[in-house]
């Protein structure tokens, strides 16, 4: 028999045979195997587990821009809404009142004219077929009478102490009650223009007291002789 057949001989296995006894290198064989088998479960899990983890991040990542997107755009209308709910719920201005008055006061002045200058008689005649020369000595009884009846119940004052065609400058603020702009008005105020009438103010009321059950609306009793 020759060397490679002698060799052959001695370097067949038979495969079907199966160890009968295990000594320590079998023992420590498994238990390598088992080792290794445990590393690779548990890379293997580790390896899933950062997949997972790095998907959920990309995923944030990508849903955060789009949040911001869609939140942004949201917040921005949600506040316009509220700025027009504002403005439709805003206080609205308080109403102007106007006050009123009793018209006793001013039937009372009505008829103290009447009394002292005839005034009611005067502007209720038809003038028309009289004279300048006697609608001017009417008017002169009227005007004295006029006088006498202000005079003796109201304290009159102007309100601005200038002679009449001095320049005024009208400053901002001022009073519109008390100072009435005509002419070319242009711009906002300081204004400067010729003072064409003084104006008057009423500084006291010195009306008489009515009695109980006065009527005030007769101005003028009428007269019967007797």
């Amino acid at each position: 028999m020759s060397y490679l057949e002698t060799l052959n001989t001695t370097m067949t296995v038979d495969l079907s045979l199966r160890p009968t006894t295990f000594d320590i290198w079998h023992v420590g064989l498994a238990a390598t195997v088992v080792v290794l088998m445990a590393i690779v479960i548990l890379l293997l899990l580790l390896l899933l587990f950062s997949r997972s983890r790095n998907k959920t991040a990309f995923q944030a990542a990508i849903t955060q821009p789009l949040q911001a997107q869609i939140i942004e755009p949201t917040v921005k209308i949600i506040e316009k809404i509220i700025e027009v709910e504002k403005i439709v719920q805003a206080p609205m201005p308080e109403p102007v009142i106007l006050k009123e008055y009793t018209p006793d006061a001013a039937l009372q002045v009505l008829g103290l004219l009447q009394k002292e200058a005839r005034f009611i008689d005067f502007l209720k005649e038809d003038i028309t077929a009289y004279n300048d020369a006697d609608i001017g000595a009417a008017a002169r009884v009227v005007h004295d009478g006029c006088n006498k009846a202000l005079n003796e119940h109201f304290s009159l004052a102007p309100i601005r102490s200038e002679q009449e065609g001095s320049n005024i400058t009208v400053p901002v603020g001022f009073d519109a009650a008390a100072i009435r702009l005509t002419g070319n008005i242009v711009g906002n105020a300081p204004f400067t223009g010729s003072l064409v009438h003084k104006g008057w103010q009423v500084t006291e009321v010195r009306l008489p007291k009515l009695t109980q059950g006065h009527n005030p609306n007769i101005v003028a009793a009428a007269e019967i002789e007797l």
